[in-house]
């Protein structure tokens, strides 16, 4: 049950070999994501965003809070990898930045309009880049594993679906939608 509540949408899986199809629904997601996390949280209360997914989860503010700094990174970490041959990204430890005074506690709305205008952008980006610029990698410290471009952009819709199904599924079972 445990790993039902963190991963609600199973774990992350890429095909080896990508398709045009797949690239087009994948970053659909991130161009739609933005509006659709606004629409599901909107008429929160602030007791309600303050209410843990799982025991021992994040609040549902810190979920939203934590897309923006995730997104944020990520984009970076693309434009890294499009100026440079194959990057070392800097990491950073998501839970640490999740227990920070900001994500804890700040309006909700911060980070919704920093998606609504970083997921524009990235998403104006991605519609530029040609093939060979997808195929572009950069190396992840944990590991030393080369992630592509592409797989990058799937991990990240796979992301959005992540943490909305976080949201989703708690204001389901309390009856909030």
């Amino acid at each position: 049950m445990l790993e039902k509540l963190k991963y609600p949408i199973g774990k992350p899986v890429i095909p080896s070999i990508i398709t045009k199809n797949e690239l087009t629904e994948w970053i659909n997601t991130l161009e739609n994501f933005p509006l659709k996390l606004e629409a599901l949280v909107k008429n929160l209360t602030k007791d309600q965003l303050d209410t843990q997914y799982r025991e021992s989860g994040w609040t549902i503010r810190q979920v939203i809070h934590h897309c923006a700094d995730s997104h944020q990174n990520s984009y970076i970490r693309f434009k890294y990898t499009l100026t440079e041959d194959k990057p070392i990204i800097k990491a950073y430890y998501e839970d640490r930045w999740a227990e920070l005074f900001d994500t804890k506690s700040a309006p909700i709305n911060l980070s919704l309009n920093m998606l609504k205008a970083l997921h524009a952008k990235w998403v104006y980006l991605l519609n530029g880049l040609k093939p060979e610029e997808l195929k572009k990698e950069f190396i992840h410290p944990d590991g030393n594993e080369l992630v592509s471009l592409e797989t990058n952009i799937g991990i990240y819709a796979w992301h959005c679906n992540h943490h909305f199904a976080h949201i989703y599924n708690l204001m389901k079972t309390k009856q909030w939608v």
